[in-house]
């Protein structure tokens, strides 16, 4: 069977190579995963697909023609479509304007609101949005919302070639399913879906071959069901790697952090609960359970209408009325969209890892060292410190922000999707950080979309559902049914 697509030789470089003679295929009705760790050049090969960099050489050829794209609405012409693992959508426009942005319907030259608003609900609909608002603003959607609302777009386009970067990361289970069910039709339909996570158990699912990538080339192909996970991650780390470890029992201090009858509007409402000095304490529930706006309350980014915060030992009401006051206190927050909230991406990582921590204008010999030996702690991966942090992985810029409260030697670390959009080897790596972090006696909250990940790394999880702390779970206690069952709650008449 002729490919639909056909990549070879394509070769990227920008401060270092980044793809190095990779070659590729794509069948019409195939769902092709690509999975490789942080840099491995996966993102960067989406977007050369999509218009929005250029490959310094190689050939593409698309349904028989060459595909040499100058921007993405070129690449859309050819019929590729491109879901970002890092959002785009415009904050300040509505929902509707960001679903039609480039072809808002009209009447005689004018903006039809009202043609805007029902066709915009329509395709919120089919992604089961239809209870947004679709004048409400983009910017206040949570990240799951806001990656849905995307696939709401994507679904809008007549296209050949569908490609997904990480589009689960920050999806619950349901939704997830709701995503897995327009790619079977697409597959069906005789689409192409280049579909790429770091998920094992959902290529599993839905990929039919899959391929590794490691440091810019193609280093496997074979179908999906032939390919164990041990295989891939070895692949993809190019050595042997252990499979994440469940998390072991560690002996809890004193209560570091107790939040009492916490709310914030309708989202958050009268949550409580305390966390130890050595402990992890998960945070699980459906996207829109009020998780993020409960770290972002505690942390002072979001207000809060009432409830207490006390830290310390003994413990002590702090008033945290602004970010600030919680670093001050020894609290840090690594949020759920790293690039929107957490860091400076123009800057390197010196400047990033230094920011909580900075005394002056200007950082010292030894802040800047303290840099450097964090680069090599937590592996990241750039050419050096001063490089932006913009052109680095999406792993390795998380690495950053947790490398940034590590040098301020935060008590208490509230920690909103910690592993979104890193591969194996780095979750691995942060997994043992976080792990020592609780052995230090720092206390640890930590919200995750992925429930195995909850369980495998959590001394204790409590579940949220519509916006309140409905269930809390003693490592002997939880199994994935009775966390679902309680995440949904929340929802049950």
């Amino acid at each position: 069977m002729t490919p639909l697509l056909t990549v070879q030789a394509l070769h990227k470089s920008f401060a270092v190579p980044v793809l190095k003679n990779f070659d590729f295929q794509l069948h019409a009705g195939e769902v092709h995963a690509l999975v490789g760790g942080n840099g491995a050049g996966k993102s960067t090969f989406a977007n050369i697909l999509a218009g929005l960099l250029s490959a310094d050489s190689g050939r593409i050829t698309l349904d028989g023609k060459t595909h040499a794209p100058k921007h993405r609405r070129d690449a859309q012409a050819n019929g590729i479509t491109l879901m970002l693992q890092e959002l785009h959508l415009l904050a300040t426009l509505s929902i509707a304007e960001n679903l039609f942005l480039h072809e808002l319907p009209s009447r005689l030259g004018f903006v039809s609101k009202q043609c805007l608003r029902e066709e915009a609900r329509k395709a919120l609909a089919r992604v089961g949005l239809q209870f947004l608002d679709p004048d409400s603003e983009a910017g206040a959607l949570g990240v799951g919302q806001q990656q849905l609302v995307v696939l709401a777009g994507a679904l809008m386009q007549e296209c050949k070639v569908i490609i997904l970067d990480e589009p689960t990361a920050a999806l619950t289970a349901n939704e997830t399913e709701v995503l897995f069910d327009h790619l079977r039709r697409w597959r069906a339909e005789g689409k192409g879906i280049i579909y790429i996570s770091h998920r094992m158990e959902e290529l599993r699912e839905i990929a039919d071959t899959v391929s590794v990538l490691r440091d810019g080339q193609r280093v496997m192909t074979k179908p999906m069901k032939e390919s164990s996970t041990q295989e891939l991650v070895n692949l993809m780390a190019g050595r042997e790697l252990a499979v994440a470890a469940q998390s072991h029992p560690r002996p809890k201090g004193e209560v570091a952090l107790r939040v009492t009858n916490l709310s914030t509007g309708s989202l958050v409402r009268e949550v409580s609960f305390e966390v130890k000095r050595g402990e992890i304490f998960g945070l699980s529930g459906l996207v829109g359970a009020g998780r993020t706006e409960t770290l972002r309350a505690i942390f002072g980014a979001d207000a809060r209408e009432t409830g207490t915060i006390e830290i310390g030992a003994p413990l002590r009401i702090i008033n945290i009325r602004q970010p600030a006051n919680a670093v001050r206190a020894g609290i840090a927050l690594v949020p759920e969209d790293r690039k929107q909230d957490g860091l400076l991406l123009p800057l390197g990582m010196r400047q990033n890892t230094l920011l909580a921590s900075l005394k002056g204008w200007f950082a010292s010999s030894q802040e800047a060292s303290q840099a450097e030996s964090l680069r090599n702690k937590l592996d990241v991966r750039c050419h050096s410190i001063e490089q932006p942090v913009e052109t680095l992985s999406g792993g390795n810029q998380q690495k950053i922000v947790l490398a940034r409260w590590l040098l301020r030697d935060a008590h208490i670390l509230l920690l909103d999707e910690p592993t979104r959009g890193v591969d194996a080897a780095a979750k691995e790596a942060i997994y043992q950080l976080l792990r020592e972090l609780a052995d230090q006696g720092k206390a640890l909250v930590v919200v995750s979309s992925e429930m195995q990940e909850l369980m495998a790394l959590c001394d204790r999880i409590a579940v949220m559902s519509a916006g309140r702390l409905v269930q809390t779970f003693n490592a002997d206690e939880w199994t994935a049914e009775k966390l679902t069952e309680a995440a949904f709650s929340g929802h049950m008449k």
